[in-house]
């Protein structure tokens, strides 16, 4: 896909199709008054004959209307004009791009970024229209044998804004968003592939591939190196599978020499069986997303390379597969972790926790300057917030929230779960230092709880994106790309890229 801004009126476009908006009830925009006045009231007599109201998402395709240079006007229904929000507005968008893929408009105009949306620019409504075009005409078509694609698909959409002043504004969205959208495509093909091609092997060769970018480099630690360092946890997880546990270390030097980096941590369950615990079987296709962790911090780190932010950044993807055999780790087995303190496992299903401790434990050699793991990690995250907010758990009140406005920033959400020391007491155990499992009351608490135990010397934020990593079952099945906005917007905050939301 092409995208561009520019700053222009509607009737001197000659494009194969014009996007505007009509408000409810079967109230024309500006722009929309605009080619209405040169059409000699053609779509106002169109909207009083009842063809469209203007309810979200109503979309009425026009050929050849009069005096008009384009060859179609698209009228998309933006509700009424003081309720038009976030959600309505990237809704539209979506609904926008999914028309003109299906009625052959090869490239497009789109005024809707004219559009007024409460408390938002110019930057902000052509990023969000980048990103949910990108996320729109996604497909994961690799595997199929015979791939369905649009005839005239579209590949070129020129966003308006209301004055030159703001082109420079629209570039900057174009250029964020793209990096963001190409890491979100990365996350989303990495996690949508089957795990038995996507294993941690693969994990690893993945990260290598942004070796082709300036100051990157990957190495990656195996079972042999993980034995000697003591990561006893993590190697118990992986020890029921043929698929060797693999770490994979992304090493981005962006910032000055010696400034402490930023980590982030991915939990890589490339399947998790549940192990001897092991799952119900329904649904249990869906556990090939459990590597949703690493696949998300694979894809900030493409964004963020591409972007070429000014910070260094290492991220870990804590590659494992977690299944049953006469070799797999126990219910009632006590483990070492690298940390040296002990766990006695009560459920094998709670095996991310054994992984990312370790992770977490191993990246103290780094002196980083905080670190941020990622985790599809408890179905409780998902009773608790459904499948629209990822959970936030945070040692740094200041940490946190510079998540939380990342989250808003990008309109990829979060919600900041506590952290109360009360919560600690169910991970109690009479036989080692603690258990993996705090029961059934605040299961996302409890298990982040337990990383928090692995995280006293360093600034430490968990996000459970067990909700919002993918989407279950029907049609739209498949990979998020979720936390990768975010986590990018966090970034490039901290890189101190400042544009105005």
């Amino acid at each position: 896909m092409e995208f561009s801004v520019k700053s222009g009126s509607p009737e001197k476009q000659r494009s194969a199709c014009i996007v505007v908006g009509v408000y409810e009830p079967r109230r024309l925009s500006p722009v929309a008054e605009q080619l209405d006045q040169i059409s000699e009231g053609y779509i106002s007599n169109l909207l009083r004959r009842g063809d469209l109201e203007g309810k979200p998402g109503q979309v009425l395709l026009l050929h050849h209307v009069p005096n008009v240079l384009s060859e179609r006007v698209l009228l998309v229904g933006c509700g009424k004009e003081r309720e038009l929000n976030e959600r309505q507005y990237r809704q539209i968008i979506k609904k926008t791009i999914d028309t003109l893929n299906e009625t052959g408009s090869m490239e497009s105009v789109c005024f809707l970024t004219e559009m007024h949306v409460k408390g938002r620019d110019t930057y902000w409504k052509v990023r969000q229209a980048v990103e949910a075009t990108m996320h729109s005409l996604y497909s994961f078509n690799q595997l199929k044998s015979k791939k369905d694609e649009a005839r005239r698909p579209l590949r070129k959409l020129v966003f308006n804004v209301p004055t030159r002043r703001e082109l420079a504004l629209g570039e900057s969205a174009i250029e964020h968003s793209l990096a963001i959208s190409n890491g979100s495509k990365m996350c989303r093909d990495v996690a949508n592939m089957p795990p038995n091609i996507c294993n941690p092997a693969y994990l690893a060769d993945q990260g290598k591939t942004l070796e082709e970018f300036d100051n990157v480099s990957v190495s990656t630690v195996g079972e042999k190196e993980m034995a000697e360092l003591g990561m006893n946890s993590y190697l118990a997880v992986g020890r029921g599978s043929d698929n060797e546990s693999i770490m994979t270390i992304i090493d981005y030097k962006g910032g000055n020499e010696g400034d402490a980096p930023i980590v982030l941590v991915g939990k890589g369950l490339t399947f998790d069986s549940g192990g001897i615990s092991i799952k119900p079987s329904a649904q249990m296709d869906e556990m090939k997303y459990d590597m949703g962790g690493a696949a998300g911090v694979l894809g900030a780190m493409r964004s963020l390379v591409e972007l070429g932010l000014p910070l260094n950044v290492v991220g870990i993807l804590a590659g494992c597969e977690n299944m049953p055999s006469s070799n797999a780790y126990r219910p009632g087995d006590v483990l070492t972790t690298m940390s040296g303190k002990t766990v006695e496992v009560l459920n094998t299903d709670a095996e991310g926790r054994l992984v990312l401790c370790d992770a977490l434990t191993y990246v103290e050699r780094y002196d980083p300057e905080l670190v941020i793991d990622v985790a599809t990690l408890t179905g409780a995250c998902v009773v608790a917030l459904g499948k629209h907010a990822t959970g936030l758990l945070s040692s740094h009140n200041p940490l946190a929230h510079e998540l939380l406005n990342a989250s808003e920033q990008s309109g990829d959400r979060a919600w900041r779960l506590p952290l109360w020391d009360e919560y600690q007491d169910q991970l109690e155990s009479p036989f080692a230092d603690f258990t993996n499992l705090g029961g059934r009351d605040a299961g996302t608490i409890t298990a982040a709880c337990f990383l928090s135990r692995f995280t006293k010397k360093y600034n430490w934020a968990h996000l459970d994106i067990a909700g919002t990593a993918w989407v279950s079952g029907g049609p739209n099945k498949g990979a998020t790309g979720r936390p990768v906005p975010m986590l990018t917007q966090f970034l490039m905050n901290r890189a101190g890229i400042a544009v105005e939301q």
